[in-house]
């Protein structure tokens, strides 16, 4: 397979299959990296997972992974050097994966206690951000309505991600130059054959990847949950002390509890302000 993608660097479009969908319990049992290199290559690399867990009857039943098939294959620890090697210098992309995939991909590198697998400068993009948006529809159905085929073996990690970079590839090809109006009203062209431009599109800046934190419009960090929405992180901590243990005493993402914990940390060196 080839692409037609303009890269700087790889793009490893990735999709998993997992336990379930709570980030914090659940775990990888198929991982699957489609490499996209600047070279218009691609490299494969598939591989189930051992999650240490048993895998509820109604996942298995969706991707088709049962405890008997990950039973002797390694751990997420055993594989997470090679796999973080893998990744080194790639950008990411995926189908729901700013959502998703790259929580539970970084969760499951914490859990490891890897600090190898480092999301500083590396740019993301989702194609489901850019279907929604400009198409409002499944995978199964997206790929049908970009590439005018039916996806087969839905749910395998492989399939899903030949499919998701497909996908990205027909998105830039249909949408490159098509005007759309943004929130303010703009007239904006958003999808170019640029990744920088599709992670601005679809990923703008992030602050957790479990979303529970936000920047406002003023780029000030925000809770995005609860009783404190749309509060300053900083003014909570201060006037509510409890909060920051209450959070990292309850099950919230590990990559979540680390962000909250680098601005407690920070607030002491007046970086963030009150």
């Amino acid at each position: 397979m080839t692409h037609n993608l303009k890269l700087k660097k790889p793009l490893a479009v990735f999709d998993l299959e997992t336990t379930g969908t709570n980030i914090s319990r659940d775990r990888i049992v198929e991982l699957s990296v489609a490499k996209a290199m600047p070279d218009g290559t691609v490299e494969v690399k598939t591989k189930r997972v051992n999650p240490e867990m048993p895998i509820p009857i109604e996942s298995s039943l969706i991707h088709g992974i049962y405890d008997e098939d990950v039973k002797d294959e390694p751990t997420f620890r055993q594989m997470a050097k090679s796999l973080a090697q893998f990744l080194q210098g790639c950008d990411l992309a995926g189908f729901n994966s700013n959502r998703f995939d790259i929580p539970m991909l970084v969760e499951e590198f914490l859990r490891a206690g890897s600090d190898m697998f480092d999301l500083k400068n590396r740019k993301f993009v989702d194609a489901q951000r850019i279907f929604h948006q400009m198409e409002p529809r499944t995978l199964s159905a997206g790929y049908k309505f970009y590439t005018g085929k039916s996806l087969e073996n839905a749910h395998s990690a492989e399939a899903d991600t030949l499919a998701t970079l497909e996908v990205i590839c027909a998105q830039v090809e249909r949408y490159e130059g098509v005007k759309i109006t943004n929130k303010k009203g703009e007239e904006i062209e958003p999808v170019k054959n640029d990744v920088q431009a599709l992670h601005d599109f679809t990923s703008g800046k992030i602050v957790d990847f479990a979303n529970r934190l936000a920047y406002d419009d003023n780029d000030i960090i925000v809770f995005n949950f609860g009783k404190h929405k749309g509060k300053k992180v900083t003014d909570v901590f201060t006037k509510e002390k409890g909060y920051y243990d209450w959070m990292m005493n309850s099950d919230f993402p590990l990559d979540t509890k680390r962000k909250l914990t680098e601005i407690k940390l920070s607030m002491a060196g007046g970086l963030f302000g009150s």
